[in-house]
């Protein structure tokens, strides 16, 4: 592996640790929309974008994106280069890399799999990566009552992590950077919970010295003592959590223990995950008590969606008697989601009428896995011509995007309907960005 400069992200940290208490936030999502309006909001700010795809997104069976790693890549500089956002300062990070999607696999096999996976994260360039081999695999446990060894947790993403640093490249992107790590496991449930949320169990602090010290080992064992020295972050549970229909807050009395662990490790900072719907107070402070890595993504497509849902209630009125040329969005959104329930059968309980609200409304959003159905990206397209054919009236924004109606009022604001989404969703990373690496 050539010298290259050091990371951004190490620097984000060091300052960290010197007492400048700012940080970054990651875009985890492949909505294109979501992308292209964080892409132009941090170019206005001159700042740079770090955004993440997960295994189950992106792997090398194109999973449910149906994109390879260098795929989403290339994904990623299309947009860029269509707004104009300089590449330099794009950084790609690679969510809970390891052998999830093949957890129900022989461990042989779903490691082979997931080595093979990292190498092609590797290969297209993404230079920040979450290292996650904590699940159980179809060989490891005898009884669901045992708990996978912690010392196997720490090898198998060493493991992966040996896989990344044979194979790195740089090129797509075109940086310099050497890739730095994330380690730990203990995290919110991923994209939310269906369950109620009265108390949320936080990571135990001697767990987190154990994670850290066990993983640090198998490093070593690997000889990738390099390696380690570019491990910045650990990913811990801080209590925070949101389900269908209420979000828990980040309590900083309840996390300082945690906090207080991590003073003793110079070099890492925290990663917080699924920190969706917190308000822009509880960012601030999780920030100051040294997260240093805020993720966001559902609360980006759920403000999407809420933006488009908007501009077809403004349809309908429009269009009230041309029935048979409007987009139909929302119906057609219900129709594929019940034909195709796999992404949220498992999430949305209740009766008829409560699942119904849900694959509407609910804060899990998990109809973000249906807007690149041909049918849904049909009915957007119409709907966006639909709202450009003739100026949208102004008493009808103030109707169903009161905020948006302000700032067209106050003239910094275009009246259309791309303008209008993407200002929706500038108010979740404007939360994120005036309290982070600002």
């Amino acid at each position: 592996m050539t010298k290259n400069k050091k990371h951004p992200l190490i620097e984000i940290i060091k300052n960290k640790k010197n007492g400048i208490p700012k940080g970054i936030f990651s875009i985890c999502s492949s909505n294109e929309y979501v992308i292209e309006a964080s892409m132009m909001f941090l170019k206005e700010k001159k700042s740079g974008i770090l955004i993440e795809s997960t295994c189950n997104q992106v792997n090398q069976f194109g999973g449910y994106t149906g994109m390879r790693p260098r795929d989403f890549v290339n994904f990623i500089i299309s947009i860029a280069e269509r707004v104009k956002f300089p590449r330099e300062k794009i950084i790609l990070g690679g969510d809970h890399l390891g052998p999830n999607p093949w957890k129900t696999e022989k461990s042989i096999d779903a490691m082979e799999k997931a080595c093979f996976m990292v190498k092609e994260y590797a290969l297209a360039g993404y230079s920040k990566i979450h290292l996650d081999a904590s699940m159980s695999l179809a060989d490891d446990l005898k009884k669901k009552s045992e708990i996978l060894n912690p010392e196997l947790i720490a090898l198998r993403a060493a493991k992966l992590c040996q896989e990344v640093e044979k194979n790195y490249s740089n090129n797509l992107l075109g940086s310099s950077l050497l890739p730095v790590y994330i380690v730990g496991t203990e995290v919110p449930s991923p994209g939310g919970t269906k369950d109620d949320m009265m108390v949320r169990e936080l990571t135990v602090p001697d767990n987190l010295r154990k994670t850290i010290e066990l993983n640090k080992n198998a490093f070593y064992a690997l000889n990738l003592k390099s390696a380690w020295e570019r491990v910045i972050a650990v990913v811990v549970n801080l209590g925070i959590e949101f389900n269908n229909y209420n979000v828990i807050k980040y309590d900083a009395k309840k996390a300082q223990k945690i906090i207080e662990v991590m003073k003793e490790y110079p070099a890492l900072t925290i990663e917080a995950h699924s920190t969706d719907y917190q308000s822009r107070e509880a960012i601030s402070d999780m920030v100051n008590d040294g997260v240093g890595i805020l993720k966001v993504g559902p609360a980006l497509t759920f403000a999407f969606r809420e933006a488009v849902f908007s501009l077809c209630h403004i349809e309908k009125e429009l269009y009230s008697n041309k029935m048979h040329l409007q987009s139909n969005l929302i119906e057609n959104m219900e129709k594929e989601m019940n034909k195709n329930p796999k992404y949220w059968m498992d999430y949305y309980i209740g009766n008829e009428k409560e699942k119904e609200f849900e694959r509407k409304y609910s804060f899990l959003d998990r109809s973000r896995y249906y807007w690149n159905v041909p049918t849904i990206r049909e009915s957007i397209t119409k709907l966006l011509e639909n709202m450009n054919k003739e100026k949208i009236p102004l008493a009808l924004i103030s109707q169903f995007m009161p905020i948006q109606y302000c700032k067209i009022r106050e003239g910094v604001l275009k009246n259309n309907p791309k303008a209008l989404i993407f200002d929706h969703i500038y108010r979740i990373i404007e939360n994120y960005y005036f309290e982070t690496w600002n």
